[in-house]
């Protein structure tokens, strides 16, 4: 079965979750902007969620968890938390 690692940032508006991810591709440390501006509790440790398959994330999630380039910043994703900036650290397929 399909095993993923990955990160993300949750936010409340898809203006700040591009501009972070702006701030990402001009060098910003991932999790440090996890967290400072997260809402999700993983932001404490930089956005990580550790492991999971296919179904134990929202429906939008795991459609780029599963399909995404590993280590490339993909969103805003919006899902019925708000916005989310993901980046896929490991799959197995």
């Amino acid at each position: 079965m399909a095993r993923a690692t990955a990160r993300h940032i949750l936010v409340s508006s898809e203006t700040q979750c591009a501009d972070l991810k702006s701030q990402i591709e001009a060098g910003a440390d991932f999790a440090d902007l996890a967290k400072k501006h997260s809402s999700c509790p993983s932001g404490g440790q930089g956005g990580d969620l550790g492991s999971f398959g296919p179904g134990q994330m929202v429906a939008e999630f795991d459609k780029v968890v599963f399909s995404a380039p590993v280590g490339e910043v993909q969103g805003p994703v919006r899902t019925q938390f708000g916005y989310h900036l993901l980046e896929v650290t490991s799959r197995e397929d």
